[in-house]
């Protein structure tokens, strides 16, 4: 698939802008603070409903306005599609497809596919479990759209789990308490399970895609390689004995974990009811919800160490970009059942690499049926990505700088 055209009406710094676009290699050129990158992360919001930026839509809207319009016209295989979501500030997100009526943003989910990489990758490696659960969650739902709809369900269940737990903390435990907390451990039970199972699988998916990204970036001195770290791991009962699907004292986590992949969603539900109420009191104390797929998280290895806390400036890097090269691999596996291969978009990566690593990466990606990238100046921009220039000026596109 690619983009034809986009269009962006009081988004970020642009009051109306327009950018036609094509298959192959478009890099765009200008310098920083200019508005490159908010071009692609309109383009990355109309594929996933975030940006990978920002957590809010608020920064999103040209100051002083209450909305935001993208547009987009998409090719693939042959058919033209036409996106339009509104971000609104005080009210729910809409959509339109093909400027039928407007319809939930959340319908938009998985008729544009791009995969993203930016500086702000770093923050898969470094930062804390959050960031990379969005990385399942966003891949999930760009592949299987109405698992974004179970994230959701998840998220509010958990919301009404933690007021119940925090209104019950000091001793106040009453009988209505406790059956109302049943009910929602059933209803998170059911929603975690299947968050869990979905993430499971896709990991098994991304692990030998990452382990080839990484060896393709790098010397392949140290094999790269994913875990998923649940809270079921490590549950004990009242007695102190482990939960099924826990792993045992002594043995590794990968070993408890090929148990939990193999259990089904009914099972997996069981399991954290289970876990839920072995945790009672402990959450009790604590007002908080402690065991569920909102706790969990991916250990990256390195060799045999993991990347956080041991991988070098340049080992980040290299595990960054293979996260999201696996994405695009895991999304390349889907289009054989009928669907179109994500658009690229490498948004000011190449000034944070190393000159190997930039012809590596550009060599990798450079035959994606559309490839999009941001620089501040030509040269940061390997000779494998030769292609369409677009200079962006404040405001808009110089026309005639292409």
């Amino acid at each position: 698939m690619y983009l034809e055209h986009l269009s962006l009406t009081d988004f970020r710094s642009y009051a109306q802008v327009d950018l036609a676009l094509g298959p192959g290699v478009t890099v765009l050129v200008g310098c920083n603070g200019i508005g490159k990158t908010n071009l692609m992360e309109a383009i990355g919001y109309l594929a996933t409903l975030s940006s990978h930026r920002v957590s809010s839509d608020a920064p999103l809207l040209r100051f002083g306005t209450d909305r935001a319009l993208v547009r987009a016209r998409l090719v693939r295989g042959g058919q033209t599609t036409v996106l339009e979501l509104e971000i609104n500030a005080t009210r729910a997100n809409r959509g339109r497809i093909n400027r039928s009526n407007p319809v939930r943003a959340r319908d938009l989910l998985g008729i544009l596919q791009t995969v993203l990489f930016a500086p702000e990758d770093l923050a898969l490696v470094k930062g804390d479990p959050s960031n990379r659960r969005r990385f399942l969650d966003e891949l999930l739902a760009s592949l299987v759209p109405h698992h974004a709809a179970t994230r959701s369900d998840y998220d509010r269940v958990l919301k009404q789990r933690n007021a119940l737990l925090k209104s019950a903390r000091g001793g106040k435990f009453t009988a209505g308490h406790e059956a109302t907390l049943e009910v929602w451990d059933q209803h998170m039970a059911r929603a975690g399970a299947e968050l869990l199972h979905a993430r499971l699988e896709l990991v098994e998916r991304l692990r030998p895609h990452l382990a080839r990204a990484y060896a393709g970036l790098t010397d392949a001195s140290k094999p790269a390689d994913a875990t998923y770290r649940s809270t079921l791991q490590n549950q004990m009962d009242d007695d102190g004995v482990p939960l099924p699907g826990a792993s045992p004292a002594g043995v590794p986590g990968p070993a408890g974990m090929e148990d939990l992949r193999l259990l089904s969603v009914e099972q997996l539900t069981e399991r954290y009811v289970r876990a839920f109420a072995a945790a009672r009191k402990k959450e009790l104390e604590r007002g908080i919800s402690l065991v569920g797929p909102h706790r969990d998280d991916v250990e990256l290895v390195l060799g045999q160490a993991p990347a956080k806390g041991y991988a070098s400036h340049g080992e980040t890097w290299s595990m960054c970009l293979s996260l999201r090269l696996a994405s695009y691999y895991v999304m390349l596996d889907d289009t054989r059942t009928g669907g179109s291969a994500p658009i690229l978009i490498l948004d000011d990566v190449f000034a944070e690499l190393d000159v190997q690593r930039r012809r590596k990466l550009a060599a990798i990606v450079s035959g994606a049926e559309q490839v999009l990238v941001t620089a501040a100046v030509d040269a940061d921009i390997p000779e494998e990505l030769s292609g369409r220039r677009v200079k962006v000026i404040p405001g808009g596109i110089d026309e005639q700088g292409e």
